[in-house]
This record gives structure tokens, sequence and C-alpha cells, in this order.
């Protein structure tokens, strides 16, 4: 009996720890490499795009020559069944609804899953562009679009980037590279992240049509993204990735989790 009595704390005990190992996925050198690289490229890339789309807001030139020809023709679709669409998408991925959204999934996928370490990425990821959302915004202070034209009720903080489209892309790609980075089927990532890309172009639509924000304001907020998404697949890579024979301290390899 005494022996049964403690086995049950030593179980739970053990079942709390490993929630908080990371789990090992072995791959060979030119994958991890291949990883790496992915994960140079994007944050390269959106630190090399964020910048270009900087300067335009800035010099309200460049890029930006664009933002008013692309809000005046979203003006021109203006319709009410496209209107009903479009606020449904921004109270998705808005201040509620997506933080609702993203609270939900970590929490399932933290208890559902045996470690912890993906959604606690994911977590990491939303808390860190909303962070940067707010730095940047308050140190650029662009305006938005005039009010009258806003059509779900005024707003008058400041525009660039979008918080929306941030959240929605932190959220969409972070997710899927977590979750397809352990698939086989490369096919299945590819279809995943097309799906990701497209809702991404309906939620930056959204708040272009509604009146809330410029076309860079999007942009600027996608190149954020890259930046974010490339910093995951580094930290992930860095701290799961594994080639076969190395052993790390803290982490647990998939051999040793396949019977549970």
């Amino acid at each position: 009996m005494a022996q049964a009595q403690t086995g049950k704390p030593q179980g739970r005990w053990q079942t709390f720890h490993e929630k908080f190992v990371v789990e090992e996925r072995f791959m060979s050198v030119t994958a991890r490499r291949n990883l790496y690289r992915t994960a140079v490229v994007l944050m390269i890339a959106g630190a090399v795009l964020f910048a270009v789309i900087l300067a335009g807001v800035l010099q309200h030139g460049g890029i930006s020559a664009a933002d008013e020809p692309v809000r005046t023709w979203l003006l021109t679709l203006r319709a009410e069944p496209t209107t009903i669409i479009m606020i449904i998408l921004a109270v998705i991925f808005g201040p509620i609804g997506l933080p609702i959204i993203v609270l939900i999934v970590t929490v399932a996928w933290g208890l559902l899953a045996k470690h912890a370490w993906r959604p606690m990425l994911l977590a990491g990821a939303m808390l860190t562009g909303v962070i940067l959302a707010q730095v940047i915004g308050h140190i650029v202070e662009r305006h938005r679009p005039p009010i009258d034209l806003m059509l779900f009720g005024a707003d008058s903080t400041f525009s660039f980037p979008s918080g929306h489209v941030l959240g929605a892309c932190d959220f969409l790609l972070v997710t899927t590279y977590l979750v397809f980075s352990r698939r086989k089927n490369p096919m299945s990532a590819v279809i995943a992240f097309i799906v990701a890309g497209i809702g991404i172009f309906f939620a930056a639509v959204s708040r272009l049509y509604l009146g809330y924000h410029w076309m860079t304001d999007a942009l600027g907020a996608f190149s954020i993204s890259l930046v974010i998404l490339g910093g995951v697949i580094a930290l992930d890579t860095w701290r799961t990735a594994r080639i076969p024979g190395e052993q790390v301290t803290g982490t647990l390899s998939t051999a040793d989790t396949s019977q549970d």
C-alpha cells in the first residue's frame, strides 16, 4: 500500500515534469541546416521589407505612394454584404476575438499535448507581436485614414503597423509552422501555408476595406511577422532539432516517448 500511495504523487510529478521537457526530433545535418537558413532568410527579408516600408511611411513617398490609390479603389467596392463579411473578419482578428482564440488554442494544446514547448512558443510569439506593435506604433505615430470613412466605429489610435494584421500573421504563420514542421509530408505544410496566406490576405483586406489602415500598415505588420516567424523557427530548431547521436540535457528524445 505504501508503494502504491507514493507511486501516485511520483506519477503526477513525472507527468508535470515531462510537460516542460522539450521533446527532441531527429533529422539529418542538411535538414537542420536548411531550417536555420530558412529562419535567417525570413528574418533578413522581413527586416529589409520593414525598413523599406518604414522609410516610405516616414518620408511620405516610395511604396507609401500607393496607399491613397488603394484606399480610393477599395471605397468603390463597398457594398452591404461585403461590409458584413469584412466586419466579421475584423472581429475575429480583433483585440477581443483573436486573444480569446489564442488563449483557447494555447491552453487546450498545452493541456492535451504531452509537452508544452510548442504552445508556449506560440504564446511567446503572439506576445512579442503585441509588444512590437505597441512600441513601433508610439514611435512612428502615424495617423489613420479619415475617421468619417471608418465603417465599424471611430478609432484614433496610431495606424502603423496594423495590430490586427500582425496578430493574424503571427497566429496563422507560427501555428502552421509549429504544427506542420513535425509532419513527414512536405506537401501538407505547403498547403497549410497557402491556407494561412489566404487568411492573412483577407485579414489585411478587411482592415483596409473598413477604412482603418493604409496598405503599408498591413505590409509593415506582415514584414514584422516574418521576423518573428524566423525567430521562432531558429529557436525551435536550436532547442529541438538533433542529429542522431546528439544528447542535450533538458530534452526528451522521441525514441524515449514512442511508447507513451
